[in-house]
């Protein structure tokens, strides 16, 4: 299989040489105005803090605001109102020497202050590929799933770094594009790891060109909050502030599926955040780091926490890990999009969250009703439990770990949700 990688590679990149004629006129931004305007920050710092204000009038706020400033000897670097809370979010840059949790603390025991919090950083969780062959949608039965379903309408967000928006698999696929990242930079659509995880998702079906995504009909929201570290990486980091942005945008626009490729230390604002998203059915989906101090936001409640395998040779990827999710899926060598209009293999368990989205995606064009707890409940039903090697696994559960890991089938997942016999294997 290692001899066969080059020569794949290779014909990829004709593939993507032939297919750039072709796309001339495809809409693709030709220049910085064209790019989804930047409306978050530019980056985390350790001397920045994030504080809630209850509703007000804007004048209030204001008001609000300002004695925060004298009283705490505090600056103003970003003032936002998060619609699906009401809420008016402020990040401070507090003054050299100050302790940053102290400060939080007295902010929190303050009593015109909602909410006070550090910013906390995430990763995205993308790995080199390996030397095999892709064989994922064997794995998930995506050829008879998609005899019922494509997910086609339901709406998407990628809640990770850009995409390419021209890339010939996403065409039409991409629907909303927002960058809440502002770092005096146009990278959006060359970016990785989002343009990745997108194709994985949502990459065209029928087309004669290239792959298939899992949900090849869906509506993805393409949200900017994670920039590249360094730049041009397939690694990317993203903090509480972008963060918070793309999620409180996701809600207001009507997302039926949040994918989070990414994973961080627990955070109380974006806790609250995604909790007012399950609770208006938005099915939420992130990657699990295997570390339990640093698996937020799969950890928190009413999340489907998605796991790496490895199905081509068994287990969970990467070997000897102990994750913190029961639900797993394919993680190695997932053939997807690339910028520039290419494609390339990724490891990781980024891209195992990106696959359940889309079977969650799938479920919902045939039952839109169906909760995000009722989904959850299907995954586990008919996933199928993965033979793992003796200590790969903690045994018993604590210590936030899981004693047994099932595969999600999407054939199988859809044949109990319409209560039709299945055939899957």
């Amino acid at each position: 299989m290692t001899g066969r990688l080059p020569q794949l590679r290779t014909a990829l990149l004709l593939l993507a040489a032939a297919l750039l004629p072709s796309c001339a006129s495809t809409g693709l931004p030709g220049d910085a105005s064209d790019l989804p305007r930047a409306t978050g920050r530019a980056a985390v710092t350790a001397d920045q803090l994030m504080v809630t204000f209850q509703p007000a009038p804007p004048a209030l706020l204001q008001e609000l605001t300002a004695e925060l400033e004298r009283a705490y000897g505090m600056q103003t670097v970003y003032s936002w109102t998060m619609s699906s809370l009401g809420e008016r979010c402020v990040v401070f840059q507090i003054p050299p020497g100050r302790s940053v949790p102290a400060l939080v603390r007295r902010l929190s025991s303050d009593p015109r202050v909602t909410s006070a919090q550090p910013i906390h950083l995430f990763k995205t969780l993308g790995r080199d590929p390996y030397a095999h062959l892709q064989h994922s949608a064997q794995t998930l039965h995506l050829d008879q799933a998609h005899r019922w379903a494509t997910g086609k309408g339901v709406k998407v967000a990628v809640v990770d770094t850009g995409v390419d928006l021209g890339h010939p698999d996403l065409l039409g696929r991409i629907t909303k594009a927002n960058n809440f990242v502002d770092r005096s930079e146009q990278s959006f659509t060359s970016d990785v790891h989002g343009t990745a995880v997108a194709g994985v998702i949502g990459a065209a079906a029928n087309n004669e060109i290239g792959m298939v995504g899992v949900a090849p009909q869906s509506q993805i929201f393409a949200l900017k909050a994670c920039w590249e570290q360094p730049p041009g990486a397939r690694e990317a980091v993203c903090d509480s502030y972008t963060l918070a942005k793309a999620i409180d945008f996701a809600i207001a626009q009507g997302a039926q599926v949040l994918n989070f490729s990414l994973a961080g230390p627990p955070d109380p604002l974006l806790a609250r955040l995604i909790g007012v998203a399950i609770n208006r059915g938005i099915v939420v989906i992130a990657a699990d780091s295997s570390e339990a101090s640093h698996s937020f936001p799969a950890s928190l409640q009413g999340v489907i926490g998605v796991t790496g395998s490895d199905d081509l040779r068994g287990g969970l990827y990467p070997a000897g890990r102990h994750p913190t999710c029961p639900l797993a899926a394919p993680a190695v060598d997932i053939l997807s999009t690339a910028p520039h209009r290419s494609y390339d293999f990724f490891s990781g368990s980024s891209f195992a969250a990106a696959q359940v989205s889309g079977i969650a995606a799938l479920l919902l064009e045939r039952e839109p009703k169906l909760t995000p707890a009722q989904l959850a409940a299907l995954f586990r039903k008919t996933a199928r439990p993965i033979p793992l090697p003796a200590g790969e696994v903690a045994p018993g559960v604590g210590a936030g770990k899981v004693s047994q890991v099932s595969q999600v089938d999407a054939c199988a997942a859809l044949a109990s949700a319409l209560g039709t016999a299945s055939d899957c294997l």
